[in-house]
């Protein structure tokens, strides 16, 4: 072992025994540190992160890669527990470990794309990738066989052509059913199962519920024209002949109104923009050992 190497497993040992010092919150104590926070207290919001440092440790464990220090990886949590615990509402009444879980996610996942390629692709492209994977391995599953361009392409509406440039760039797929080279058994083994993801499902919901409160900024007619067009009602969304025989105007005065609705809301775009980058999962590969 290298003397880096023991450098960094003693900063591990001492950080690690530090935030084990502190003891872990009631949901009742979690509830009214929000409460304080929202009040503008530091100090609530700092025990608030040092209280869930051991959660981001826990989670940083699934990303460990000998790419990258695992110390490098729990601060870029840590930076994601700081933004959980600025945006933590106990209206919303679940625990904060489930809230924060997300957010520390999308921290650590984005540092990572951001350096685990010497050329490295835009963020938007990363998380494009990962979805694409997710979908070839879960067409996999479905079909018994490897999935075709078109068919991963079709099944999350993107072109083909997309599909396949990301797929050259983002290195080659492997199926599920490949042996693993340094023991037994294969890659659906390892693989992780998202068919449940509770933090997720917390997150699409305050998502929806800042998506209403960002449309607030808007006049009545606006924000129900944005909310026919975007799918709101009923999940269907509406044409601007709809829409307007809906509301007793012409299609082309709904489209003027949207242009301007969407204008207004790109000077407010701030609110809701963090929620812009969600990585959704950590991928369609087994964990790093």
């Amino acid at each position: 072992m290298k003397a880096e190497d023991f450098k960094n497993e003693d900063s591990l040992k001492a950080y690690f025994k530090q935030i084990k010092k502190t003891n872990l919150l009631t949901f009742e104590e979690e509830l009214n540190l929000s409460r304080r926070i929202q009040g503008g207290d530091e100090l609530a919001k700092q025990k608030l992160i040092e209280s869930n440092l051991r959660l981001v440790v826990k989670i940083a464990k699934a990303y460990a890669t000998p790419e990258m220090n695992f110390l490098d990886i729990v601060q870029e949590g840590n930076l994601g527990l700081i933004k959980a615990a600025s945006k933590y509402d106990h209206k919303k009444n679940v625990r904060f470990s489930t809230y924060a879980a997300w957010w520390i996610r999308q921290s650590i996942l984005r540092s990572l794309s951001n350096k685990k390629r010497p050329i490295r692709l835009p963020y938007r492209k990363e998380e494009t990738l990962k979805r694409i994977k997710r979908s070839y391995y879960s067409l996999n599953q479905r079909l018994n066989r490897k999935p075709t361009i078109a068919e991963v392409a079709k099944d999350i509406n993107l072109k083909e052509e997309t599909v396949s440039q990301l797929l050259n760039m983002g290195g080659i797929i492997v199926s599920l059913d490949s042996e693993l080279s340094h023991e037994s058994g294969n890659m659906m083994e390892v693989y992780e199962d998202y068919t449940y993801d509770p933090d997720k499902e917390i997150m699409d919901k305050c998502l929806k519920e800042d998506t209403l409160k960002f449309l607030e900024h808007l006049m009545e007619k606006e924000r129900k024209i944005l909310m026919y067009r975007f799918a709101f009602y009923g999940g269907k969304k509406y044409t601007l002949k709809t829409i307007g025989e809906e509301l007793g105007i012409s299609p082309e005065t709904v489209r003027q109104i949207e242009i301007r609705a969407i204008k207004k809301l790109r000077e407010h775009a701030d609110e809701v923009r963090e929620y812009m980058y969600e990585p959704v999962a950590a991928g369609p590969v087994g964990r790093h050992r």
